[in-house]
């Protein structure tokens, strides 16, 4: 674990110190670059959430969890993750409202794959509740 962050953060710092030294005469190359690495640390850690979910779903089967539920979730870390992942490739890109859109988006869509959960939490609590 602490190797895979040394080679991210070495990786990280020198896509950052090429790209300063190419943006002054291709800022295209280095908004590429940049997309590139982002991307290549995305594909990186692609073994550890496949873990992470793996685990996760065992968790959830031996605690008899609705297994939907748990996928609803695992969507929605997935939504904010790429929301945030695009939003910063737009603020990158100097264009933060098109960033701000892709977060917008992002919390559109976590919202309306939260309501079933939200809808049986309610429905949870009410049942509790005396009459």
């Amino acid at each position: 674990m602490a190797i895979d962050i040394i080679q991210i953060v070495g990786l990280g710092l020198i896509a950052t110190f090429l790209a300063l030294v190419v943006k002054e005469q291709k800022p295209m190359f280095a908004f590429m670059l940049t997309v590139f690495v982002g991307v290549f640390i995305f594909l990186f850690l692609i073994d550890e959430i496949v873990k992470i979910i793996e685990m996760l779903e065992g968790i959830a089967e031996r605690a008899d969890l609705n297994m939907m539920y748990l996928q609803t979730i695992l969507k929605i870390i997935g939504i904010a993750y790429i929301a945030e992942f695009g939003s910063q490739i737009a603020k990158d890109a100097g264009q933060a409202a098109i960033a701000s859109k892709i977060e917008l988006a992002g919390k559109i869509l976590i919202l309306v794959l939260a309501i079933p959960i939200l809808t049986a939490v309610i429905e949870m609590v009410l049942s509790l509740l005396p009459t």
